[in-house]
């Protein structure tokens, strides 16, 4: 009797392996690269955001936040979590 108990769970233990490994460890895995990538933006950076906006990197300020130039002249503030690319990197400054 206690066999066939545990032989009535061994589906939905493979069902939920299956799952982990096939869509929460990929998603897992992409947001601790996309969190890398959002701690690594500097000035000069060129991004994408979530919106579409493309714009280079003015300054990065804290509560998360970057300002972003996307014209001569046109500035916005944007939440560092929204940048979904980053187009080119600017080189770390020699100190």
């Amino acid at each position: 009797m206690d066999g066939s108990a545990i032989a009535q769970f061994v589906p939905l233990i493979l069902i939920f392996a299956i799952m982990y490994f096939l869509l929460i460890r990929p998603q897992q895995k992409k947001m601790k690269e996309h969190q890398k990538m959002v701690e690594g933006l500097r000035r000069g950076d060129v991004v994408i955001t979530q919106g579409g906006l493309i714009g280079k990197v003015m300054k990065v300020k804290e509560n998360n936040e970057l300002d972003v130039e996307l014209s001569e002249g046109v500035k916005v503030r944007v939440v560092q979590n929204t940048i979904a690319q980053v187009v080119s990197k600017t080189e770390p400054a020699n100190t």
